[in-house]
């Protein structure tokens, strides 16, 4: 069975990708069971050696899979620094993982003749199931810590943006990282094979389909790693840069056409400074282009999924009903691909679906707010929290303000830095999301069962000690 793959730039359905049967699933999940035992027997630094080969083989396969991301997702630019983002990624946890899991005695508290160590065990197997609007970063940014970890892995990439499979299959046997790291493609169908035949199971995604990965998982018994929607807001206060705050809203909003889950959709501005922050954010997104057509030139691309410009149109249409003004863009513009221009909404309420449903593309909805508690209640008005951000005055305010909002991280006088920074270990809030953080330490020690090794130094207790008679 093959499913057909859409041309995002072209609207064509000019690719086709073989679907992965159940029982082919099921014999590559139990290939990676036997591997992973040598896998792990590697050591830390045995398995650092190997992923550094990976980079490598990456860096030799950079065009091949540059080529496909750009054509999976009709953008160049962020094409290449995935694939230069991975191999930093690479980099980062091999230089930082090896010596990081204790293992000494500690003295017992209440018994100082019995000491205890932990005995770190890796699942033997990984699930890892990505999505489509960052193909290349999300397949890879919960398996690399999951290797180093001694797990075998298996990913199942999006059937909408599956093209760069190939070359990255390509690397990872040049690696000779195949025996624990395998790619399986195909539909929902699938990803729910792959839930029944792993240990622990990564998803990132949309929250309908993540509820069900964590039934699924929950019913074996096995922890799902969830990262799900977002609808992050930004907070400006009064006093705040309004350049810098312009331009982080802007990028924050817009960049990869708001296709990330860390990207602004709703913006929140001090009355104060509101129609003047509008008039600058209006100049600056005017000015931004299309990657239309010389993919080479401009800074927005095209729709990945077709089937998301519908939820944008019925987005603009339902906040053009209730009253909103549409500042610039406001249209899907039809090239055969999908685009859409950089879309500023004000007189925007909370009784529209811009402000409540996840947007996932490069919509703007403004509104005023008079007192700092009526910003952080509006912000907090949502079942999402993924993240968030505040621009203010100075570092302070901005984090008083940050530390009341529902959200897993919050940027200070920037936007979406969880893009940009991944030292910050971070969990995510109500609906957008459900375990450890991906980012800090627990990116890696998750990936673990810690066994407790309990030893007695004395003698032991007979059971004499217990009898009815022995004392109180």
């Amino acid at each position: 069975m093959e499913i057909p793959v859409r041309n995002p730039r072209t609207g064509q359905m000019d690719h086709r990708v073989a679907v992965t049967d159940t029982a082919t699933l099921m014999d590559i999940a139990a290939r990676l069971r036997l591997a992973q035992k040598g896998w792990r027997a590697l050591g830390v630094e045995g398995r650092v050696a190997a992923l550094r080969r990976l980079a490598d083989a990456l860096a030799r396969h950079q065009e091949d899979l540059a080529g496909a991301l750009t054509m999976d997702t009709g953008r160049a630019r962020i094409a290449r620094m995935e694939v230069d983002g991975v191999r930093g990624s690479i980099a980062g946890w091999c230089a930082t993982v090896p010596g990081q899991l204790p293992e000494a005695w500690i003295q017992g508290r209440s018994n100082p003749a019995i000491r205890h160590a932990p005995h770190w065990v890796p699942y033997e197997l990984v699930g890892v199931i990505s999505p489509w609007n960052f193909p290349l970063t999300l397949s890879l940014i919960d398996a690399i810590p999951a290797l180093l970890a001694g797990c075998a892995v298996m990913i199942k990439p999006s059937e909408v943006t599956p093209r760069f499979a190939g070359p990255l299959a390509a690397a990872i046997l040049e690696a000779g990282l195949a025996p624990v790291l395998a790619l399986v493609c195909g539909d929902g169908a699938t990803g729910q094979a792959l839930v029944d035949a792993v240990d622990c199971v990564c998803f990132t995604g949309s929250v309908p389909t993540g509820r069900k990965v964590a039934v699924r998982a929950a019913q074996r018994l096995i922890p799902a790693f969830l990262e799900l929607g977002g609808k992050d807001p930004l907070i400006i206060l009064d006093g705040a840069n309004l350049d810098d705050a312009v331009t982080a809203a802007l990028r924050g909003s817009v960049l990869a056409t708001g296709q990330a889950c860390q990207s602004l959709e709703r913006i929140y501005v001090a009355a104060p400074i509101h129609d003047e922050f509008v008039a600058r954010l209006v100049a600056a997104a005017s000015k931004v282009r299309l990657n239309f057509p010389d993919i080479g030139q401009g800074e927005i691309g095209p729709i990945i999924f077709d089937r998301q410009a519908d939820i944008l149109r019925q987005q603009i249409a339902d906040a053009r009903a209730k009253g909103a003004m549409v500042l610039t863009g406001g249209e899907v513009v039809d090239h055969g691909g999908l685009w859409l221009p950089p879309t500023i909404m004000t007189g925007v309420t909370h009784d529209m679906a811009v402000m409540r449903e996840e947007t996932f593309g490069p919509i703007l909805p403004i509104m005023p707010f008079v007192t700092v508690e009526q910003a952080i209640a509006l912000a907090n008005d949502s079942q999402y929290g993924l993240s968030a951000a505040v621009f203010a005055a100075d570092l302070d305010q901005a984090a008083a303000v940050g530390r009341l909002l529902v959200a897993g991280a919050v940027s200070l006088n920037d936007a979406a830095l969880t893009a940009l920074f991944h030292e910050a270990p971070k969990q995510s809030f109500r609906d957008s999301g459900l375990g450890p953080s991906r980012m800090g330490m627990e990116g890696y020690t998750r990936f673990f069962r810690r066994q407790a090794l309990i030893a007695q130094t004395g003698r032991p207790a007979p059971l004499s000690a217990f009898a009815e008679e022995a004392g109180g």
